[in-house]
């Protein structure tokens, strides 16, 4: 269906940018040039994503302006039919950069999965802050969380999104909602965030528990099976990638030392 439709949209002179993550992780200026149209149709993921993507990216959308089509949920049809008729000015499919142009994120082969805080549902709880394991997320002036560093973040990790109490942590390429950027219903809110108490299962410290699943300490006041037990279930709650546990084990970024302890602030 995807397919389907870009092929449309390209026949049909419309841009089409590889990835809007990306777009947003660097602060592309074509965001904030879409963002400023007359009228706008992004068709793209979930839209509550879309939004909070452009939010991100430093070029708010006016929702009176911008058009949000979710090829998650509407067949190609339903997508066609919603696009305005007659012919749309021909766009490249990677725009040229200006050289004032942010830099992407380090490392070349950066794949562009980080989180967006969607700020209707976000009561500044700072549980994420608390407990990200790679420094992603900070205060900002005003002392209001943010996604400071994007591209610390782990690649198909969404475990800080699992624990957000208002599901207001959106991954757009997560694989389901609403974490994915779908919108958040009753039944949600009792599921998520993951009800797993962190303190009990990891000991008192969630980041050293990690770190030992590869390591190999003994879980406080638990037996070795015990520890394997409780930090799969762990990992299962949080769906955190093995590959993930794994560079905690190797000796890679834990718990940022300023973040506070896990029981105090991110459970």
């Amino acid at each position: 269906m995807r397919r389907e439709v870009e092929e449309h949209l390209v026949g049909a002179g419309i841009d089409v940018v590889d990835d809007l993550c990306g777009l947003a992780a660097r602060g592309d200026p074509l965001l904030k040039d879409l963002a400023g149209a007359d009228e706008l149709w992004v068709v793209a993921c979930h839209a509550r994503a879309v939004k909070w993507l452009f939010s991100f990216g430093q070029a708010p959308l006016d929702e009176q302006r911008a058009h949000l089509l979710d090829t998650r949920t509407q067949s190609a049809e339903e997508i066609l039919s919603a696009l305005p008729p007659g012919p749309v000015p021909a766009g490249e499919a990677q725009p040229a950069q200006p050289d004032d142009a942010p830099a992407p994120p380090p490392g070349d082969e950066w794949i562009p999965w980080f989180p967006v805080i969607d700020y209707d549902r976000c009561t500044n709880c700072l549980k994420c802050l608390g407990f990200c394991l790679f420094g992603a997320f900070a205060k900002d002036p005003d002392g209001r969380v943010v996604v400071a560093k994007p591209a610390n973040c782990k690649t198909n990790c969404p475990a800080c999104g699992r624990v957000c109490p208002q599901v207001a942590i959106i991954f757009p390429k997560y694989k389901g909602g609403p974490i994915s950027g779908a919108e958040v219903t009753d039944e949600d809110m009792q599921r998520e965030p993951a009800k797993v108490d962190l303190a009990k299962l990891a000991g008192g410290d969630v980041y050293a528990a990690l770190r030992g699943r590869t390591t190999g300490p003994k879980h406080p006041g638990g037996s070795g099976e015990d520890k394997l037990a409780s930090l799969k279930k762990l990992q299962e709650e949080l769906d955190i990638p093995s590959e993930v546990l794994r560079s905690l084990g190797a000796g890679g970024q834990g718990r940022p030392k300023d973040r506070g302890d896990i029981d105090e602030a991110g459970a």
